[in-house]
């Protein structure tokens, strides 16, 4: 070996290894964080989602109905809504959406909707998941009161670490 060549000495190979950690541990550290920070958007994404659609059906139903129910629902129902459709030859048919609660764990269920029709339509559908309900507490669930012609629902979803509240003021049909 020739005087002009020469290695790394110890010192030059420990300051390269540690800068090497450092990088390494910022990728590492932002990594974590951004699949941490998914994970949060994925979970509030649900919550909106859910309490959207419920907030959906609810007041497509309500805009229709002519008589709302919302008090004395027994067991878990939350909402009762119907109204008579007449066709141009004055054939009449009567509507009934039932919201209610299914599974409800920890103040936390299913809300399902039961349609049905003089007609012999029944239908039952999943609305949304993860609504958070206590009729014990209407301040921190979701809950529903009705004045007439104003429908006012509150709707709570909890799911994982996030939550999602939204308020609707829906006129209802004026019965005529």
């Amino acid at each position: 070996m020739s005087e002009n060549e020469r290695g790394f000495n110890t010192i030059e190979i420990i300051v390269a290894i540690l800068i090497m950690s450092m990088i390494a541990l910022g990728a590492t550290m932002t990594i974590f964080q951004v699949i941490n920070v998914t994970a949060q958007s994925d979970s509030h994404m649900t919550a909106l989602q859910q309490v959207q659609n419920a907030g959906y059906w609810i007041s497509r139903d309500a805009q229709m109905a002519d008589n709302v129910s919302t008090v004395n629902l027994g067991g878990t129902n939350f909402l009762v809504l119907s109204w008579t459709e007449v066709d141009e030859i004055d054939n009449t048919t009567d509507h009934s959406a039932t919201y209610f609660f299914e599974d409800l764990t920890g103040g936390i269920g299913r809300l399902k909707r039961s349609y049905s029709t003089n007609a012999s339509l029944n239908n039952e559908t999943l609305v949304a998941q993860y609504i958070s309900y206590d009729p014990a507490d209407p301040v921190n669930t979701s809950n529903v009161s009705y004045t007439s012609p104003s429908l006012t629902l509150k709707l709570v979803v909890i799911f994982a670490d996030a939550s999602e509240t939204r308020e609707y003021q829906i006129s209802c049909r004026p019965k005529l």
